[in-house]
Parts: structure tokens; sequence; C-alpha cells
């Protein structure tokens, strides 16, 4: 038993010597602060549960925050434009556009097109009315909350709500239209 403890002891002490270099990792390949806590939190939990001896606990938790971080990023790029434009479960024009935003390109072509797609994105969101294209970008590319966001900015959730709505609604328009310019036959 005082084997198991003292291995352990061993682990979080070096764990603690390379913690504060490992969050600042963390931090600065995230955009919410909030996320970079938890993806420490969650990399210390699986070094618990590890079974096997780690050699050289630093390269390891850089190791395991860097593929948190993926798996993270890979699980979040489905969600954040199309859960805006459908609420059926097939394939639409939005799904497809937010995986070539959100995904990682294949071929030179689909990074090409992911290219063109951010440029028409942001040239959409400039077209917005500033209030509209704050609320959009913060809650949507930043990853405030409402809340955050409403204690921020000083209007209500229900305000920011609206803004949002809006711009989702143009940007909707916008860029379907692109879409159907992208795929249209010759």
């Amino acid at each position: 038993m005082k084997a198991g403890v003292a291995g352990e002891s061993l682990v979080m002490a070096a764990l603690n010597a390379c913690r504060s270099r490992l969050k600042a990792f963390i931090r600065g390949r995230t955009a919410v602060r909030d996320d970079a806590d938890d993806i420490l939190q969650e990399v210390t939990y699986q070094l618990m549960q590890v079974e096997q001896p780690v050699e050289n606990v630093a390269a390891w938790l850089f190791r395991a925050a860097r593929n948190e971080m993926t798996d993270r990023a890979r699980k979040k790029r489905e969600l954040p434009l199309s859960r805006f434009f459908t609420d059926d479960e097939g394939d639409t024009a939005e799904d497809e556009l937010a995986e070539t935003l959100f995904g990682v390109p294949q071929t030179p072509e689909e990074e090409y097109l992911k290219t063109l797609l951010w440029e028409e994105l942001e040239q959409a969101l400039a077209e917005l009315p500033s209030a509209q294209r704050e609320v959009f970008e913060k809650t949507e590319l930043y990853g405030y909350s409402y809340k955050e966001l409403a204690e921020e900015s000083g209007v209500s959730q229900q305000a920011l709500l609206s803004r949002k709505h809006k711009a989702v609604l143009y940007l909707r328009s916008r860029l379907r239209s692109v879409y159907e310019a992208l795929t249209e036959e010759p």
C-alpha cells in the first residue's frame, strides 16, 4: 500500500512542478478561460487514472492536453452554425457550410473553399449592425454565455437573445446564397 501512495505522491509532485507551464500552454491555445481550466482538470484526472507508470510526466501531460484540446475542437465544430438553421437531423446546406468552416480540410481545394467561406462569413459579419455582430461573435466564436455578456455590456439577456436571433437570420440568408452559388451546376 505504501508503494502505491509513494508512487502517487511522486506523480503529484511532478504534476505540481509543471502545472503553471501546462496551464499557460492550455490557455494560450483556448479562447475561453473556463475551457482551459476544464482541460487542465481533465488532464489531471486522466493522469490519476493511468495504470502504467509514466516515465516523463510533463511530456505525458502536454501530450494529453494537446489531445484533449483536439478532441474538444472536433466536438464543437459541428455545433455553432448548423444548430440555428434547422431542427431536423438531416444534412442541410448549413450543415455542409459548418463542416467546411469548422472541419479539417483534406485537400487543397477544401482548404481554399474553407478560406473563401471564412472570408464570406467575415464580410457578412461586417455588414451586421455592431450590436448584433458583437453578440454573435462573442457567443459563437469566443464562447461567452449570455449571462457573462449581459454583465459585461449592461444589456439584458433577452435583448442579447433578440440581437443574436436577428444576426442568425441574416447570416443564414447570406450564407445560403453563397452555398447555392458554390454548388450550382455549370
